[in-house]
């Protein structure tokens, strides 16, 4: 086994930014990606999709954004801009295996020792002293368990698999949510759809460029962004940030925002004042889980997937490190702009459990 080997699993923003840690370290890092290109899921994200940052403040360690730092990226430049990070990591030294979809990660060391042996669907198996899950959550939607929605009589989707108004059918569309991505979708929905926003807690609108400043500058310049949380088992819900247009099409009825209906029946909603109206599609904005089954057989999460850790540091074994949770450590750790900060952090403490593990023990 490779002593100075470190296995990365999930090759998207959070496993980029790992391995550029851990070149930082003098470590060996070998990037695992289940597609066949290192972009994690912004290949999949809708097409509409633009950042809610501006590009000076969407890069990663080591490689600026480029172009105009005030514009918002959409979602074909931030694929196409990890992709030149990840070449770029690569003749560093990196190792990049696309198309390997990790199955299991079992304990292998010595007593007193730590070590991995990671199985992948393809039949590699791998051995190292440390792993970093950086698969993010894009392949496990949340799904809560709405009255009726599993007997609606017409198409449930959720975000992950929306691409454009195309993906829906019918007239009237319910999305459920009151985040970024339920607002900028029932936006888009609303040109030439009836759409109806149904949400738990009503839309928290926030001034995306206060004083003429986008909010994230506004977020290093008070330290925001470094703000470090003590528990992140249950991650506040998000603001929506606006300058302007979403507010004014609420305002101006274009989409309308109501409490969470009470059941789906059969092709209708109920809501909590008793009215019965026809939907024809039910698009689902309600956010992700920790994609870890490859941890279950490792008794590293907990019954609902979720990972044992602090601060992105295993509380069950040590070597294993998580990157891109969201709320994870700080308001920015699942972001372009902050999971770099995360991966610096995560990877050093690997680095130094590497060292500590190799010293002989004491007489």
């Amino acid at each position: 086994m490779d002593n100075d080997r470190i296995l990365i699993i999930g090759a998207g923003q959070s496993g980029l930014a790992a391995a550029h840690a851990a070149l930082e370290q003098g470590l060996q890092p070998v990037l695992l990606e289940a597609s066949d290109r290192a972009a994690g899921s912004w290949p999949r994200y809708y097409d509409s999709l633009a950042l809610f940052s501006p590009a000076r403040y969407s890069s990663l360690p080591g490689m600026g954004f480029g172009g105009d730092p005030e514009r918002y990226p959409c979602r074909d430049e931030v694929v196409a801009y990890l992709e030149r990070y990840a070449a770029a990591l690569i003749e560093r030294g990196a190792e990049l295996r696309t198309g390997t979809r990790v199955e299991t990660v079992h304990a292998a060391g010595e007593p007193g020792k730590s070590a991995f042996l990671v199985r992948t669907s393809d039949g590699q198996e791998l051995t190292a002293p440390a792993v970093i899950a950086a698969s993010g959550s894009f392949d496990r939607p949340h799904r809560p368990p709405l009255p009726g929605l599993d007997t609606f009589a017409g198409p449930v989707l959720h975000v992950a698999d929306y691409r454009s108004p195309a993906s829906l059918p019918g007239e009237h569309v319910v999305v459920v949510g009151a985040g970024n991505s339920a607002v900028q979708v029932a936006y888009e929905l609303a040109a030439e759809r009836r759409v109806t926003l149904a949400s738990r807690a009503p839309i928290r609108f926030v001034e995306q460029r206060p004083l003429g400043r986008d909010l994230h500058f506004w977020f290093q310049v008070t330290g925001f962004d470094r703000l470090p949380l003590a528990r992140a088992d249950n991650p506040p819900a998000s603001p929506v940030l606006d300058d302007g247009r979403y507010r004014r099409a609420l305002r101006e009825g274009r989409y309308t925002r109501r409490a969470m209906f009470i059941r789906l029946d059969g092709d209708h909603a109920v809501w909590p004042d008793g009215r019965s109206e026809r939907v024809d599609a039910v698009l689902l904005a309600t956010g992700y889980r920790p994609n870890l089954p490859y941890l279950a057989d490792l008794g590293a999460v907990n019954a609902g997937g979720h990972p044992r850790q602090r601060h992105g540091l295993s509380l069950s074994h040590p070597g294993l490190g998580y990157l891109g949770l969201e709320w994870q450590r700080t308001p920015s750790s699942n972001t372009l702009r902050g999971v770099g900060v995360d991966a610096r952090r995560v990877v050093a403490a690997l680095a130094r459990h590497l060292r500590e593990s190799r010293r002989p023990a004491r007489a």
